[in-house]
């Protein structure tokens, strides 16, 4: 089934082949262009998920002497968020798909809200543990449909310019999260910290009923049940270009979240840096992804074609992943030597992350729900599985990270190579 019309403009970008096609401009499928309001709304539900996850962080240690818990078992809170999404976005991808976008978003967001009030009041570790998982389930339903809205209403460069616009957010949010969550410590405790979220959990389901319309008209849904929506995720799967695109944006987001996740104890064991120091690497590095991506979105989808876009972010991550690698296992340059390399990894996240999503994307206008389900899970259950292994040796280490990186770039760039054929002109559907 094609995907919507939309008016060209006189600009060049790439399909996922690297052939040249007409930036075309935003559109509503039933009419204007999405408003200043819409733009604001979508925003917020992709950075939901930074938000969740690292809000409540400062708030850690507290949680768990207060719940009479271990810090082990706490972290099991972390998990079951980052399950509760990988789960959610299979769940709500596709009924947007069946039912349109907003049904599914407002049920999924009214039930982030109620599950962030569980979490408030929470009196054990298992019964947060539950709230987390059904938290992250619902926000869910924001981070995946804000990708398919992101497909509906835009083609070509126009798409990657959004969600480059998308990604400047998500990449703010972590940096502030944290430290917002330290503030918040300041006037309440830790379940004020899920009031807080509780309240921006309140804002965007208000936001996204009262700012959103509807960008699936009932024509382009799937109508056939449960079955067309099967046939649509194994059609997916069985292209081997999108699955080229899928793996690699997941194994790209393996090697950026083990840094996330990683890089605060190792960087602070190893090197011996105050967490005020850390907040500044992990701040100048933030800084580097938003502004690559900016770069990526505004200038280089009009100069480069995809390809070269792609090839240019995985040599930039396996680049910094043998970077960590050598300057940690070979020459030990310490923070000095790190620092750079982390820098470069999170500058080719911005170039890598939105143009492997977009160009799976492209490739799934029918089914623009189905591919952000799958591309959202792929990226959370990698990120879970990633997450512990910079100190699988029993404390934290900067070589295990850096040998995580650079694994997970290798195994993107083999995905990337083998199966999107980037040498090879893609004949039209």
């Amino acid at each position: 089934m094609p995907g919507p019309t939309l008016g060209a403009t006189g600009d060049q970008s790439s399909d996922a082949s690297g052939a040249a096609t007409s930036e075309t401009a935003p559109t509503d499928p039933l009419g204007g262009a999405p408003s200043r309001g819409a733009v604001v709304v979508l925003g917020g539900l992709a950075a939901l998920g930074p938000l969740t996850t690292d809000l409540y962080l400062p708030a850690l240690p507290a949680l768990t002497s207060d719940l009479g818990s271990t810090a082990a078992t706490a972290q099991l809170t972390l998990t079951g968020s980052m399950f509760g999404m990988a789960a959610g976005q299979l769940l709500f991808g596709p009924l947007s798909d069946r039912l349109g976008r907003r049904p599914p978003l407002l049920v999924g967001m009214a039930i982030y809200t109620l599950a962030t009030v569980v979490c408030a009041l929470a009196g054990s570790v298992p019964l947060l543990i539950a709230g987390r998982a059904l938290q992250g389930l619902g926000g869910a339903a924001g981070l995946v449909i804000a990708r398919a809205v992101a497909r509906d209403r835009y083609e070509g460069v126009a798409m990657i310019r959004f969600m480059a616009t998308l990604g400047v957010v998500s990449g703010l949010a972590p940096i502030l999260a944290p430290v917002l969550g330290a503030q918040l410590l300041h006037l309440t405790n830790w379940r004020g910290t899920f009031v807080a979220l509780a309240l921006v959990g309140a804002l965007l389901t208000l936001g996204s009923a009262l700012a959103l319309r509807e960008s699936l008209p009932p024509e382009r849904r799937h109508t056939d049940g449960i079955g067309s929506t099967v046939r649509a995720i194994g059609g997916l799967l069985g292209d081997r270009h999108f699955l080229g695109y899928l793996l690699t944006s997941t194994f790209a987001f393996g090697a950026l979240f083990v840094y996330v996740s990683g890089s605060s104890s190792v960087l602070q064991s190893e090197y011996a840096i105050s967490p005020q120091m850390y907040s500044l690497v992990f701040a100048t590095n933030s800084v580097a992804v938003v502004g690559s991506t900016q770069l990526n979105g505004r200038l280089l989808v009009r100069k480069l074609p995809a390809p070269t876009l792609m090839l240019l972010g995985l040599c930039g991550a396996g680049t910094a992943g043998a970077a960590i690698v050598l300057t940690t296992g070979v020459w030990n340059l310490g923070l000095p030597g790190v620092w750079p390399a982390l820098f470069l990894l999170m500058a080719s996240m911005g170039i890598l992350v939105p143009n492997s999503n977009a160009q799976a994307l492209t490739m799934a206008p029918h089914a623009a729900g189905s591919a952000s389900a799958l591309i959202g899970t792929g990226t959370f259950l990698c990120a879970a599985v990633v997450a512990p292994l910079s100190s699988a040796g029993g404390r934290p280490s900067a070589l295990l990270l850096g040998v995580v990186v650079l694994g997970c770039a290798v195994l993107a760039t083999v995905c990337y190579v083998t199966l999107c054929s980037p040498w090879r002109k893609k004949e039209p559907a």
